[in-house]
């Protein structure tokens, strides 16, 4: 049984929207919930054009992958990640507030936008 909940983005910041995000992707929302289970909950945000940055969190973040060769530290900031693909830039954010485990990319993938 699938089960779709949708967000509003609009006029909320970019954390508190990602952990919104992460507490109905483990499924904390069910009666039955239990951390090693994964449910088929798919998240759909929308207005996510509409969310506010707090602080100078746009210039200050940074994204930082290492390829594994000497000197291929890769860093993009949050600013240039966010006007170039939004979906991208909140899935990193939430990425890293799930937990390391093998359920993680199943979870990162029903994450949706819907435009309206």
């Amino acid at each position: 049984m699938t089960e779709e909940i949708v967000i509003d983005a609009s006029n909320k910041s970019l954390g508190r929207l990602s952990t919104e995000i992460v507490y109905y992707l483990e499924g904390k929302n069910r009666p039955d919930y239990d951390p090693s289970q994964d449910r088929e909950i798919f998240v759909l945000v929308k207005n996510l054009d509409k969310v506010k940055f707090t602080g100078k969190k746009l210039e200050n973040d940074y994204f930082v992958k290492h390829t594994g060769y000497l000197g291929h530290l890769k860093k993009i900031s949050l600013k240039e990640l966010w006007a170039k693909d939004k979906l991208k830039a909140l899935k990193l954010v939430v990425k890293n507030m799930l937990p390391k485990n093998k359920l993680r990319k199943s979870r990162l993938s029903r994450i949706k936008i819907i435009n309206d």
